[in-house]
């Protein structure tokens, strides 16, 4: 596996991680308040959001990057 596969995966992994952590908890204590059980619901929602955030940053990304390289130019 060469250095800038093993890269992409690592930056998809922390991305993931830091992004859904912010928005699932932001969104929960929006919308649900720090009633109780909320820490529960918001490590299954973070969770669940990770899942899907991963490969859609990983499949999604490349693409996007792209376009944003021929816009920006």
């Amino acid at each position: 596996m060469d250095t800038h596969f093993k890269r992409k995966i690592a930056f998809a992994l922390s991305m993931g991680i830091v992004t859904t952590g912010l928005i699932s908890f932001t969104l929960l204590a929006l919308n649900l308040g720090f009633s109780r059980g909320f820490v529960l619901t918001w490590l299954r929602s973070w969770s669940i959001a990770y899942l899907i955030v991963v490969p859609a940053i990983l499949l999604v990304g490349p693409r996007l990057q792209a376009q944003v390289d021929r816009v920006v130019r």
